[in-house]
């Protein structure tokens, strides 16, 4: 089994003390309920929040600045690894080790937890305490964050499984709730009905589910080993055959497609939370929001004196109670109330707030029938920069490319179409076919279908080109990869 590298980390020897703490990011969601903002390889972590940052750069943040943090841990899909590093990176260079285990596809929370745990195992100890955290989550009271974390080591360090409960302050039936006795847990609920969840708000017995984990590496395999033994053996399996890879100096575990596909897709409530005698429950309120639907995402702004949250340009009259999301076109509001407006460059969602959880089924259906617009916004975000599709029919396809300052795209062939490239600002220095040129603002070069090319950016400033695709096909998925400085697969640009 592989260990991940501490090479970054100024306590690396293996000497525990109880104040070591091992943060684990669990990044899997999709976040249908948010689409359009939400996409599939843009998912919820991803969104950005009124103040710039993204849930995902939130709780970064959040994991390394515990007390006693020696290593972070993110779980997440192997196709957002790197846009993970890069949203890290906007934040800060780490102060602690970092590493990434890379899920081939969707399994839920248990077979996350269960790699993180053996990983930290093997290069910790069993004594580690591991924080299971989610990246898309927002809490805004870090203070009352901190000591319910300290409670939850104290008690983690006992042999529990410590969850975090949320004091309610409304009736909400989106959430899983949980009965309880002082810490010791009595039941899970899930999700009610809005008159059982009124009864649980007016009792004070109850607390959501924050789905925020603590526990020993020990305890949780123990736990696994007995409630869910099935999954927990097919994940050692999976790191059996497994591999760690070091690049630009990142540690990624990439768990094996074959062996993970045969896991069972289960949450770790379900398979570990419900079942074990050995959980306990922390009450907590450190202004915590779940982000699941345009309603949570709504409740971060204040409304103005109609109610309504606006961002964007906008002019809404005689509207009440809308939240209306504008990305970079006017859209005006005459005479609506209680509505989700959200115009982004590609797509519309008018809908009722009343269905708010209903969302995800337009997101549903849009991934039935392998629409585009649940894959991706039209810009898209790669390690190297980003390219935005301004225009698109059979055989054609124009894009704005900025290559961001010393990144590079692969060196590629495309099958069935050429490329001409036109610099709009910077220096591009491409390679194409056996030659090697530098262009400036204004110069252009055309790449034939066939020819090996590449486009890289040594200057000081991003490098913005204007590329016309032309041929009988222009799929992303039309590209040879010869090298790539991130390592990415063949079926990304």
């Amino acid at each position: 089994m592989a260990y991940f590298s501490t090479k970054n980390d100024t306590c690396a020897e293996n000497i525990l003390s109880h104040s070591d703490l091992y943060p684990v990011i669990l990044s899997g969601g999709l976040g249908a309920r948010l689409w359009p903002l939400s996409r599939k390889f843009h998912p919820k972590p991803f969104i950005k929040l009124p103040d710039g940052q993204s849930l995902i750069q939130k709780v970064f943040i959040r994991a390394t600045e515990l007390r006693g943090v020696r290593h972070l841990t993110t779980v997440t899909n192997r196709d957002l690894v790197l846009k993970t590093v890069d949203e890290y990176r906007h934040i800060d260079e780490p102060r602690i080790a970092e590493s990434f285990i890379l899920e081939p596809c969707v399994k839920n929370t248990a077979p996350a937890v269960a790699a993180a745990a053996l990983q930290i195992k093997q290069s910790f100890g069993s004594d580690a305490v591991m924080l299971v955290m989610a990246a898309d989550h927002l809490i805004t009271n870090s203070i009352e964050f901190q000591k319910t974390v300290d409670t939850a080591v104290e008690l983690a360090s006992k042999g529990d499984i410590v969850t975090f409960g949320i004091k309610p302050d409304r009736v909400e039936t989106g959430y899983g709730y949980i009965e309880h006795e002082d810490n010791k847990v009595l039941r899970f609920v899930e999700k009610p009905n809005h008159d059982l969840a009124q009864e649980y708000i007016d009792s004070g017995n109850f607390v959501w589910n924050s789905g925020m984990f603590c526990s020993t590496v020990t305890t949780m395999l123990d736990e696994m080993s007995e409630h869910c033994p099935e999954i927990l053996s097919c994940i050692k399996a999976c790191f059996d055959q497994s591999k760690l890879i070091e690049q630009l100096g990142v540690s990624k575990f990439e768990l094996n497609e074959s062996v993970f596909k045969k896991v069972a897709a289960q949450s770790l409530d379900y398979a570990v939370m419900e079942k074990s005698r050995k959980v306990t429950v922390v009450p907590c309120d450190i202004g915590w929001n779940d982000i699941g639907s345009w309603d949570a995402l709504g409740e971060i702004d204040k409304p103005d004196e109609d109610g309504n949250r606006i961002k964007g340009d906008v002019i809404a009259q005689d509207t009440q109670d809308c939240t209306i999301h504008a990305d970079n076109r006017f859209v005006g509001a005459l005479g609506v109330n209680n509505l989700f407006i959200v115009d982004t460059p590609d797509a519309l969602l008018v809908a009722n707030k009343s269905r708010a959880q209903e969302v995800k089924d337009i997101f549903t259906a849009l991934e039935a029938k392998d629409h585009e617009v649940y894959k991706l916004h039209r810009t898209v975000h790669r390690p190297w920069g980003t390219y935005t599709v301004l225009e698109e029919s059979e055989g054609l396809k124009i894009k704005r490319i900025e290559v961001k300052a010393g990144a590079a795209l692969s060196l590629q062939l495309h099958q069935y179409r050429s490329e001409h490239w036109v610099v709009v600002s910077g220096v591009a220095s491409v390679i194409n076919g056996e030659s090697e040129i530098k262009l400036h603002a204004n110069q252009s070069t055309f790449i034939s279908a066939g020819c090996k090319h590449r486009l890289s950016n040594h200057g000081e400033i991003p490098c913005v080109i204007i590329e016309v695709q032309c041929g009988t096909y222009v799929g992303e998925d039309d590209i040879v990869r010869f090298d790539d400085i991130y390592g990415r697969s063949v079926d990304e640009k």
